[in-house]
């Protein structure tokens, strides 16, 4: 398969995790939790295949450690690419930097899916905060646009 193939798949399959109905039984909490989890999980997989796939042109500028997280925040590796998603990840708004602090709570031993049902208790509920699972799709949405566009450009290339 290769690295764009990889890529939609990996996207399409954490789209479809979170469109599975959690149910109405007393896993359903765990199940949503699991399934946004999931969810995030796979887009960590897409994102460094998106990388692997936008420098597999330039293999010889990629360092032998070229996962992703590297790749975005060193400027070692020059590639128009790459500099286009660095930018989305140091605009706080973007779906990128929502995804990467996303992905930093997920590796922490917190974890990032949370219950639902309200603050906990002594605590003041902030309105307007986006669950975890609508947040994810919204990144992807927008994500499959800007892959879109990094795709088209390397093509001119």
């Amino acid at each position: 398969m290769t690295p764009r193939a990889r890529t939609n798949q990996l996207l399409y399959q954490a789209e479809l995790l979170l469109a599975v109905a959690p149910g109405d039984d007393e896993h359903s909490e765990a199940r949503r939790m699991a399934a946004e989890e999931g969810a995030l999980a796979l887009c960590e997989l897409a994102l460094e295949s998106l990388t692997r796939e936008v420098t597999e042109l330039a293999e010889h500028a990629t360092p032998a450690n070229g996962d992703w997280r590297t790749l975005l925040s060193s400027d070692e590796v020059q590639l128009a690419e790459l500099e286009r998603l660095r930018r989305l990840a140091e605009r706080p708004d973007s779906w990128l930097a929502r995804l990467l602090v996303r992905l930093e709570a997920l590796h922490s031993s917190d974890g990032v899916a949370r219950r639902s049902g309200g603050a906990a208790q002594g605590l003041i509920a902030v309105g307007g905060a986006e669950d975890l699972g609508s947040e994810l799709l919204d990144c992807l949405s927008q994500a499959k646009c800007e892959i879109g566009a990094l795709r088209q450009t390397s093509e001119e290339w």
